[in-house]
């Protein structure tokens, strides 16, 4: 077999506009790292992640229990397409789609690459165990919150 006969993986061959819904939505490691509340800095622009997370985020799962619905539930929950991983700053560096979009490889616990869900909880990649829902929360006072400005 010569290297024309491998067939390279979908996120490796395709641009993130050519993918299909199924290959997009794949892409997702289930962190729920962009369920957590960010603030940004007016006078830097620089974002700060909190521990704090949307109330229909399941904290036990890292999965969204209304995903579907999530942007009419949520007014400030973004639908992520390919023109907007370009624009969101505050995506994680270790997101698959910021990854692919810079041209980098997936990392070894990426789900598509260990075929494995869990993964990414092993990896310490996502926020299990680690938010308040937004419910617990005094919100007028997110800044208390805030864990990291890149992590």
């Amino acid at each position: 077999m010569s290297d024309h006969d491998v067939v390279r993986p979908f996120w490796e061959s395709k641009k993130l506009t050519e993918m299909s819904v199924t290959e997009w939505e794949s892409l997702c490691d289930g962190c729920a790292r962009c369920c957590l509340y960010k603030l940004q800095d007016e006078d830097t622009d620089e974002y700060f992640y909190t521990n704090v997370v949307c109330r229909l985020l399941n904290t036990e799962t890292c999965r969204c229990t209304a995903y579907d619905l999530r942007t009419i539930l949520m007014p400030t929950c973004l639908k992520l397409t390919p023109d907007l991983v370009h624009s969101l700053g505050w995506l994680p560096p270790s997101c698959a789609y910021r990854l692919l979009a810079e041209g980098r490889s997936l990392p070894d616990w990426h789900p598509l690459i260990s075929g494995k869900s869990g993964t990414v909880h092993a990896a310490g990649i996502s926020v299990i165990g680690k938010t308040l829902s937004e419910d617990a929360v005094d919100m007028e006072n997110l800044e208390d919150y805030i864990i990291s400005s890149d992590d």
